[in-house]
Parts: structure tokens; sequence; C-alpha cells
């Protein structure tokens, strides 16, 4: 960020005078994260033609462990890593989204992340501010059975999206079918079962030319 302060979402319209200043803070961040709204990635929608948002996104992820916890290698707190997929890309307002198989842009997104982390956490009350912050590092760190199922749903869902979309991002250019079982290996970190079947899902379509095996990539077709 630059030394020009931010303009706040919130002060676009300004909250009424006399709110108490913890629901002040707490509904300032609340205003300011609906920007996630409008942070693309690059994974296709399944039900439209467009790109997907960080929201929707995390939405996804949310759903995603619900639904798909029983298949944790480990116990998981269900309630606990639907927060930490809520709020793992949040930083992404500040910092910009950084595709999976851009190498270059992906050079500095650790730090550009903890900066956006410092700056939008700190929007809440202090109490606040460091428990979303702790989520948040969990979440990087993946060193609890959460934080890594957390993870597995993060490289899980736009698996999906890409199997759905015949292919989507798996077909950017000098990308491979190596890659993407490279990228999305931290799966298995969490679940056997769901790496075996996401397994499936690439070899799959890399048999149907959905993305591009090494041999041919090499061979520069």
């Amino acid at each position: 960020m630059s030394d020009e302060r931010r303009i706040l979402l919130a002060e676009k319209t300004p909250f009424p005078e006399g709110l108490e200043e913890r629901l002040r803070a707490q509904l300032t961040f609340l205003v300011e994260v609906d920007k996630l709204k409008t942070v693309l990635r690059q994974s296709p929608l399944i039900a439209a033609d467009r790109r997907e948002n960080d929201a929707e996104h995390s939405w996804h992820l949310a759903m995603m462990v619900v639904i798909l916890a029983e298949h944790s290698d480990r116990p998981i707190d269900v309630g606990h890593t639907v927060r930490l997929v809520l709020l793992h890309d949040l930083v992404e307002i500040y910092a910009g989204d950084t595709p999976l198989y851009d190498s270059a842009a992906g050079t500095d997104q650790q730090d550009r992340e903890a900066v956006a982390a410092d700056e939008l956490f700190a929007l809440l009350p202090t109490d606040q501010a460091q428990r979303m912050r702790a989520l948040w590092d969990e979440f990087e760190e993946r060193r609890t059975p959460e934080a890594a199922f957390a993870k597995a749903m993060d490289r899980l869902q736009p698996l999906l999206l890409n199997w759905m979309a015949r292919g989507g991002t798996w077909r950017t250019p000098g990308v491979t079918a190596d890659d993407v079982r490279a990228r999305k290996a931290v799966i298995g970190d969490a679940s056997s079962a769901l790496w075996e079947a996401g397994q499936r899902f690439i070899d799959e379509g890399e048999r149907r030319g959905w993305s591009r095996s090494a041999t041919v990539a090499e061979g520069g077709e």
C-alpha cells in the first residue's frame, strides 16, 4: 500500500452518530469486506459464463467443508474449519488474487498478503483482530487438521470447476497435467480419499485433452 491512506467503503456513506465504538468498528469491517465480491479469480463458474469471485469461492469452500468433512483422514472441528475457509481469502481485497499457475505473480504473494492482513484485520476491535489474524495464520501454516482440510478444499474446489468447464485454467499456456497434479497434491495431506478422486479427475481430463501432457508440451505442440 502507498503512504496515502486507503479510503474505506464505510466512508462513502458515514454511519449515524452515536453508534457504540466497538459496533462501529465491526460494521466498518463488514462493509469493507464487501469488496471480496469484486475480486475475480481465474476459475470459471459452472452455472454461468463468467469467472467466479472470491466471495463465491469462499462460500463454496464452506459448503464443501460441511459436506466432505467425513473424508478427512483426521477428525476435524467442522465449525472451526468453516471459519478458516470463510476468511482465508479476505486479504485478497487489498493484495489481489494470485493465479495458481502464475509462478511470477507468486514470488511476493506471501509478503503482499501479510501486509494486507495487518491492514484489514486492524479495522476490527483489538480482540477480534487478533483472533482473525490467528485464524488466517493457521490456514497459511497448515499445521492443524482443520487448516490442512481447509487448504485441501481450496485446491479441490477449482479442480471441480475446471472439470465442469472441460479444462478451464488447466488450459493455461505452458501448464501441463503434471503441473496440475503437483499443485493439487496438497489435497492428499488432509484426505487420501479426496486426493485419489482428484487424481481420477486430472487423469481423465488429460486423457480427454482438457490439459496438456508433459510429452506434448516438450514436443512444442
